[in-house]
Formats: C-alpha cells, sequence, structure tokens
C-alpha cells in the first residue's frame, strides 16, 4: 500500500483546514441569521428634539397615530376610576347576627346579674340596633381604593340590582359600634357595657367586595381603551424638511414605523429579508477574516482560534436576537463590552476593537435608535479596551466597570439633553441598564478562565499569577538556587522594558525571563551565579560532560515547566533562549587544551530552535547581557555599552534572530535600553 509523502501530507492538512475554517464561517453565519428578526428594517432614524434633514416624508398609505406612554397610563386611570368597586349584599347576614344576638343573651344572662323581668328590653334594644345597622350596611375599606381619600364609591349588588353609593353612607364595624354606644347613651334602663359586650359579636360585614367581578369590569373597560389618537392620511405629510421632531412629529414618526412594520410582516418577502440579513452577515465574517490574514495570519493559521473568536460573536449576536424576540424591556441590559474584553486579554487590542466594531455594526440593523446605541457601545467598548491595555492587576476589571459606568453615564446625560434640553426632564431610571451591563460584564473574568482551558490559551490574567513570585517553581528557584533566581529578576526587567519600548506582550516576556532558568535546579552549583564557596565543580570534569550538564538545563526546565503544567507559550521561552548556540567557554577550552583531538561540534551546542516571537528574542538578548555584564571587573559607560554592542552583534552573526521579528531599528532600542539600565544596576553616573 502506497503512503504519501510528507510534503503532500502537509499540503492535504493544509487543505483540509481552509475547508474547516470555511465551514465554521458558513455554520457561524448561519447560527446568527437564523436567530435574527426577521422583519423589515425601518429606513429612518428618529430622534426627539432634531432638525429633520431629509426630504419630506409623505404617507404612503393611512395609519393611525399611536398615544404616547403617558396618555395611555392617563387613559387607563381615567377609565380604571370609572369603574366602581362591586359589593355584593349578604342577604343572610342579617337574620344570622340576630339569632347569634339572642342565643349568645341567654348564655350570658344568668351570669350577669340583672333582674329577669328586663331581658325582653335587652333583646328589643339589641335587635333594633342589628336591624338599623345592617338596613344601611356593614363592610370593610379595601386600601386599593383609598389613594386619594379614606371613603370612596362603590356599587352594592343585591340580587343583580345596583346600587350606587359612597362608602361614607354606610357602616363599618368601627363606625357602627361608635353608632350602637352612641344610641346606648342616653339610656338608663339598660346596662350599656353587657349589650355592646354582645352586639360587638354579632356585627359583622354583610357587604362583601366581589374582587372577581370588579376586575373583570376594569379589563372590559381597559380592553376598549383606544391605543390610538387621530389619523394620518394617505399623502399627508408626516414631517417636513427642515422641521424641528418635537413631541407631536415623533409620535407620528413611531407610529408610522409601526404600521410599516406591521405592514412589512404581512406583504414583506420572508426570502428577501432572509438573504438580505445573509449578505449583511457574510460581509461582516469576511472582513474580519480578511483582518486576520493580513494583520493576524498567525491567528488565521489556528482553526482552534478562529473558532473561539467566532464563537464569542456568535453567542452575543445570538443573545441579543433572542432579547429581540423575547422583548426585553431595554436592549441595553446586555452585557456588549464582554466581547472587547475577552478579545483584549485572549488576543489584542487591535483585534477586540475590529471584532466590538463589526458586532456592534451588525446589532444596530435590528435595534431601535441604532445611531444611539452604535455610539453607546462603541464608546463603552473602546473604553473597555483602553482601560486593560496593559493589565497588570486583577483589580484593573473593577476598575474598568468604573470607568465604563461612567462613559455610558456621560453618553446618556448627552443624549438626554439633546432630547429633553433639560436636565429635569432626565429620567435617569433610564440609566438602569447600563449599570445592570456593565456588572454582567464582570462575568468575562469566568469566561476567560473557561476559554483558556477549553483552548488551551494563556490571558494576561494567567500571566499575572505567574509572575508571582509566590508561585511554587519560582519560590522554589529562589531557595534552591538563589544566584539563579535574582539573574532571572534582572533579565525580567532587562526584557521587559525591551519589548515595552519596541512593542510587544511585556507580562508575556516577564513570565517568560522568570521561568526560562529553571532547568539549573537539577545541579545549581555547576553554575557560576549560585557558587558562593570558590568551588567550581566543573574543575573535575571533562570540557564535553560540562558542556553537556549546562545544556541540560534548556531540556531539564522544560520537563520541569510541564510538569508544573506553565503554558506552553511560557515553555518557549525556556527553549529558545540559547537557541543553537555553542557553550562557547567549554568548546573553546577543549580546543585550547587538546587541539590534536577531533570533536563533534554539537556536543556543545544547544539543540534550539531559535527564538521565533519578538518576545523570545529580547528574552534571549537580554539572558545573554545580563548573563556576561556580571563578568565585568570594572564596569564603567564604555565597558557596558562595548559589552552590549559585542553581545548582540554576536547573536546576530549567528543568526540567532533572523526568525523573531526583530528590526534593525528594534536593535538599536534594544541595545539603548540595555545600556541605560545596566548603568543604572552598577550605579554608573551618565555624562550629561
Amino acid at each position: 500500500m502506497a503512503t504519501l509523502s510528507p510534503s503532500r501530507q502537509r499540503a492535504l492538512l493544509r487543505k483540509y483546514a481552509r475547508n474547516v475554517k470555511f465551514l465554521m464561517m458558513i455554520v457561524s453565519i448561519g447560527v446568527i441569521v437564523y436567530a435574527l428578526p426577521k422583519q423589515v428594517k425601518f429606513s429612518y432614524e428618529i430622534e426627539k428634539g432634531r432638525i429633520w434633514n431629509q426630504k419630506d416624508l409623505i404617507s404612503p398609505y393611512n395609519f393611525a397615530i399611536l398615544k404616547t406612554a403617558a396618555e395611555i397610563d392617563n387613559d387607563r386611570k381615567t377609565v380604571l376610576a370609572g369603574v366602581t368597586p362591586i359589593y355584593q349584599l349578604q342577604t343572610g347576614v342579617n337574620k344570622a347576627m340576630l339569632e347569634g344576638f339572642k342565643n349568645d343573651l341567654e348564655v350570658k344572662w344568668h351570669n350577669s346579674g340583672i333582674n329577669d323581668r328586663l331581658k325582653e328590653r335587652y333583646i328589643t334594644a339589641g335587635n333594633a340596633l342589628i336591624n338599623s345597622v345592617y338596613s344601611i350596611g356593614v363592610l370593610s375599606l379595601n386600601p386599593k381604593y383609598q389613594q386619594n381619600s379614606e371613603n370612596y364609591d362603590i356599587t352594592i349588588l343585591d340580587n343583580n340590582v345596583a346600587t350606587p353609593k359612597n362608602t361614607v353612607d354606610v357602616y363599618t364595624r368601627e363606625k357602627a359600634l361608635a353608632y350602637c354606644n352612641k344610641e346606648l347613651s342616653g339610656r338608663t334602663d339598660i346596662d350599656k357595657t353587657f349589650l355592646l359586650d354582645l352586639l360587638q359579636t354579632h356585627i359583622q360585614v354583610n357587604l362583601v367586595y366581589d374582587d372577581g367581578l370588579t376586575t373583570r369590569l376594569e379589563k372590559e373597560a381597559l380592553d376598549g381603551l383606544s391605543l390610538t389618537r387621530g389619523m394620518v392620511q394617505k399623502g399627508d405629510i408626516i414631517v417636513a424638511k427642515g422641521s424641528v421632531v418635537n413631541d407631536e412629529v415623533y409620535q407620528k414618526l413611531q407610529s408610522y414605523k409601526k404600521a410599516f412594520e406591521d405592514n412589512s410582516r404581512i406583504n414583506g418577502d420572508y426570502k428577501l429579508v432572509l438573504l438580505g440579513q445573509s449578505i449583511l452577515v457574510a460581509i461582516t465574517i469576511a472582513l474580519l477574516m480578511i483582518f486576520l490574514y493580513l494583520f493576524r495570519r498567525d491567528i488565521y493559521d489556528d482553526n482552534r482560534l478562529v473558532s473561539l473568536i467566532l464563537l464569542v460573536i456568535t453567542a452575543m449576536l445570538f443573545t441579543l436576537s433572542m432579547a429581540i424576540k423575547w422583548q426585553l424591556p431595554n436592549l441595553y441590559y446586555i452585557p456588549y463590552c464582554i466581547v472587547p474584553i475577552i478579545i483584549r486579554i485572549l488576543f489584542d487590542t487591535r483585534l477586540a476593537l475590529n471584532i466590538h466594531l463589526l458586532v456592534v455594526l451588525v446589532a444596530g440593523f435590528f435595534v431601535p435608535n441604532s445611531f444611539e446605541f452604535a455610539f453607546f457601545e462603541i464608546t463603552a467598548g473602546m473604553v473597555s479596551i483602553y482601560s486593560i491595555k496593559n493589565l497588570i492587576r486583577r483589580e484593573q476589571f473593577l476598575i474598568s466597570a468604573v470607568i465604563i459606568t461612567f462613559t455610558y453615564l456621560a453618553a446618556f446625560m448627552g443624549i438626554s439633553l439633546i432630547r429633553e434640553g433639560s436636565f429635569v426632564n432626565i429620567d435617569w431610571f433610564g440609566f438602569i441598564p447600563f449599570i445592570v451591563s456593565v456588572l454582567l460584564t464582570l462575568l468575562a473574568y469566568p469566561l476567560i478562565y473557561l476559554f483558556e482551558k477549553v483552548f488551551a490559551l494563556t490571558s494576561d490574567i494567567t500571566l499575572i499569577e505567574l509572575t508571582n513570585t509566590n508561585a511554587p517553581l519560582l519560590r522554589e528557584l529562589a531557595f534552591t538556587a538563589p544566584g539563579t533566581f535574582q539573574h532571572s529578576l534582572q533579565v525580567a526587567n532587562l526584557a521587559e522594558n525591551a519589548i515595552y519600548a519596541i512593542g510587544g506582550n511585556a507580562l508575556l516576556v516577564r513570565a517568560g525571563a522568570l521561568y526560562h532558568d529553571i532547568g539549573k535546579m537539577e545541579n545549581p552549583l555547576f553554575f557560576i551565579e549560585n557558587q558562593i564557596s570558590g568551588f567550581n565543580p566543573h574543575d573535575k570534569l571533562p570540557y564535553e560532560e560540562s558542556a553537556q550538564i549546562i545544556i541540560r538545563h534548556v531540556s531539564k526546565g522544560i520537563e520541569m515547566a510541564q510538569k508544573a503544567n506553565l503554558p506552553e507559550i511560557v515553555i518557549n521561552f525556556i527553549r529558545t533562549h540559547h537557541g543553537d548556540t555553542r557553550v562557547d567557554y567549554f568548546y573553546q577550552s577543549f580546543l585550547k587544551n587538546f587541539p590534536e583531538k577531533f570533536i563533534n561540534e554539537n556536543i556543545f551546542r544547544y539543540p534550539g530552535p531559535i527564538p521565533f516571537t519578538k518576545e523570545t528574542g529580547v528574552l534571549m538578548l537580554a539572558d545573554s547581557v545580563e548573563a556576561a555584564s556580571r563578568s565585568l571587573k570594572q564596569p564603567d559607560e564604555k565597558s557596558i555599552s562595548a559589552l552590549v554592542d559585542r553581545i548582540v552583534k554576536y547573536k546576530l552573526d549567528q543568526n540567532q534572530l533572523k526568525d523573531s521579528n526583530i528590526t534593525l531599528k528594534d536593535i538599536e532600542t534594544i541595545k539603548t535600553i540595555f545600556k541605560r539600565m545596566l548603568m543604572s544596576i552598577y550605579h554608573i553616573r551618565m555624562d550629561y
């Protein structure tokens, strides 16, 4: 069976990767288009208080003018005020209370101490009072109808016969008992206390509030409420060019928009709407892919990273679409800034801004007041990206959230002032959705952690944790090989400042610098920075063996890093910090002492690879310069300058930086920074 050649295999893999990329793009476009609301887009942006700069807008058909929310609310209150609460008369209560009173009196009479001849007098007086009270009626007041005053109009139903009354004309239990007390106050032939004690138990409510019937009447009244006021006839001018969009014109425009959308749902072609949405979303995804191809080829070539980006974009637009379909009270509850924050932390600023702009552009086609929406979200997204440009502390997320909130607040005030022209009329409750959105944006933190694990990425947050000198490997390095640890700290400072100047990930460089020599923990005394007693174990070893011990710290470091689950992007600094250079000290020593012997040069050479990014290239230079500077007997400006020039030239001559994308201009900047920092380290006064 024939096997494919390596070149043929690579070609098939590249072709397969391209097909997978196109498939992911198509799936992403399909999901977004499927989720988007299928409605024709209204052609005009409506903003209250602005000048209508377009041509006269003439109505193409008749449509009703919708009432404003305030008008509808006032109408509702008026209609509900016209519906009086229904109270049902319970006709059997009077008879039951009379019988109960008589029975109760018989039971308690024997212990009252009152002459038996007076019993009928008490029965007659009690019955008269009960009948008098129930001839008027007894009810409980309902707080729902006591908004304006204690008493309110009611309708009493007695066998479906309605009688309008006011609660002031009937009794409550308290008022009924007060009436009885007043009637008995002038009588000396009756023990008032005894009789009132009996009556208070037998005066109960006989007018019962009918919530079901009242609610039904209110609903019927509200159902008959008109939501419109007046009509705009076909051919009428809705708004003239140059006129101000005042409240009346604004309501006409909103009514026209509603009529347009309703008409489009009936008469519009669903397939053409679907086609239009597909074109727009496809353009957006295509622009993203072009950006990645031109400016971030490393991401474009990695389908894993492309799938992550498409997933974030699709998830955000899908969430927006669901919010529109579910009629979320306010679309600003959605945390749009979560997308640029995630992309910025996982990738870079340019990509985050590009993706955020594309997401907002697509969303703008389906949200009301597209211009306002775009202004709010683009400005907030830009601020969110800028506020975490250099993420060095986790609390920057909270700081970023505060800055985003103030950005939203400033934009909200500005747009409100344009609309209302007054601070007094600003609806501050309308800012609550923005606050909720910012709070939801903090979900970016756990989402970044999830994406890191699922897609095997390394974010700045992880790098911050790794650069903590209390991290397990660094703490072990400081204890086992303190000289190497101090060397790593100095290298980190040099490399970080250099990469910051030429452009690159300073946090990544610092992490790589701190871990690049962890392999020396296997044999710390074989490295000169850890030799404090003057004893050098290399003195008793062959040069070849010494070279292998030195070289082995790279492979051992990779092994330790992998065991500690360090990210691959950090392990690359361990792999490349010596490139494929020779251990020249032992190589030259061997040639000097054994000139007649043949030696395989590869025994003295690091396995590589050479640095392949700016960050790894800068680390190599910083590592070599810092180590060499320790050998200076009398460091001064001249010797340090010569040392840096010599080390950098050597790396260039050995072709160690050819794959690291570092320009000659970058090299000059790096050398300047190294010289300045080394002179500062050795406390050398510069001439000025």
